[in-house]
């Protein structure tokens, strides 16, 4: 199904963007429609996929996730099954926050969130246990200067 965005739409999901548990009320309001068509307009982009899941954004760092990992991986092995195996071990590791198949030098990049140093190398341990990488390069985050999920409507 396509969905044609139009200002409104887009004033929409900016709202959600800023507070998805917003009232419907209050989000008319603020996009200065009122709630039947706010609600139309929503359940017709939930439809379409344009909005997905939503959720709760949580602070690492006050539960205890103070290590932020950016991990490059080079493999030579780049056959459907070393990939599909790959895949299912990414998506086992809930400390995996991101994963991305990139092009150039690098195969792939992870983003992983854990306790500290040692629960990284605990992680590292585990997939390369479970997969053949050729090489992995950890960069460990030394501040974080901009963290978002708003795209730029």
């Amino acid at each position: 199904m396509s969905v044609r965005i139009d200002d409104m739409d887009r004033k929409i999901l900016s709202q959600l963007q800023l507070d998805a548990s917003q009232s419907l009320d209050d989000i008319a309001r603020k996009v200065g429609s009122s709630k039947t068509p706010v609600w139309n307009r929503i359940r017709k982009m939930r439809e379409a996929g344009i909005i997905g899941q939503q959720t709760a954004i949580l602070d690492p760092e006050a539960l205890g996730f103070d290590a932020c990992f950016f991990v490059l991986i080079r493999t030579s092995e780049h056959e459907a099954d070393w990939q599909q195996k790959f895949l299912a071990a990414l998506r086992a590791r809930p400390e995996v926050m991101e994963a991305h198949r990139l092009a150039g030098d690098i195969d792939y990049i992870l983003k992983v969130r854990v306790q500290n140093a040692r629960a990284y190398d605990a992680f590292y341990q585990a997939l390369i246990s479970e997969v053949k990488v050729h090489n992995v390069t950890a960069l460990l985050s030394m501040e974080e200067i901009k963290n978002t999920t708003m795209l730029p409507l």
